[in-house]
């Protein structure tokens, strides 16, 4: 089976169980699913599938190497493209033009959810970072957000790697684990998550089978 689904954010909302609670929910559009790509350790040093999802509408925009990628592998082209390492063994279960959809899953499964979390531009330390700030009292002077010292004197007379500063927020590769799977709709290829995914709407995502805990 495919180790993974990619899939495409669509918001948030929530659904009563049977007993009359309110459960928040993701609803993520993942699958189909196409294998694209089989690579293997002898070409390419590594085994991996690669998979395509969201179809491309208008074909005749694709670039010429991505169109012959994927007519090679008889699929329509599609925009996002991931890879997925698996054992050797695992490629023979995994053939190129196969499609997976939301199907691998069940509801009570846990899962972990990869995505790309907001950007949020240049912040200051305390939005960043949580700082508290200086105090804003008789005798401060436009320093009130500040973060305060960055270094020492003669020793060692630099600035630590690492350093919390002011700088570029959030964009940035996210992954949260052992997310529950409430339910999955194969219909209309939807996926019901427990909880909130990092990214925004529309933005897309990986879901796996969690490493951490099993259904």
């Amino acid at each position: 089976m495919a180790l993974g689904l990619i899939g495409k954010k669509l918001g948030m909302s929530q659904i009563f169980d049977e007993h009359g609670n309110v459960i928040p929910v993701t609803v993520i559009k993942a699958g189909p699913c196409y294998v694209v790509q089989k690579k293997t350790a002898d070409r390419e040093g590594y085994n991996a599938v690669q998979v395509g999802f969201d179809e491309v509408i208008k074909v005749q925009r694709v670039n010429k190497p991505d169109a012959g990628h994927f007519k090679k592998a008889n699929v329509t082209p599609t925009r996002v493209l991931k890879e997925f390492k698996v054992a050797p063994e695992d490629l023979e279960t995994n053939e190129v033009g196969a499609i997976y959809s939301v199907d691998i899953f069940e509801p009570g499964d846990f899962v972990d959810i990869t995505g790309t979390s907001k950007g949020k531009g240049f912040a200051g330390v305390m939005k960043r970072h949580g700082f508290a700030g200086a105090p804003a009292t008789h005798g401060s002077h436009e320093a009130f957000r500040h973060g305060g010292s960055i270094g020492q004197n003669m020793t060692p007379g630099r600035t630590f790697k690492g350093t919390k500063m002011p700088g570029h927020m959030g964009a940035k590769t996210v992954t949260v684990q052992s997310l529950k799977v409430i339910d999955v709709r194969g219909d209309t290829n939807l996926l019901l998550i427990e909880g909130a995914i990092p990214g925004p709407a529309k933005g897309y995502v990986v879901i796996r089978k969690a490493v951490k805990k099993a259904g």
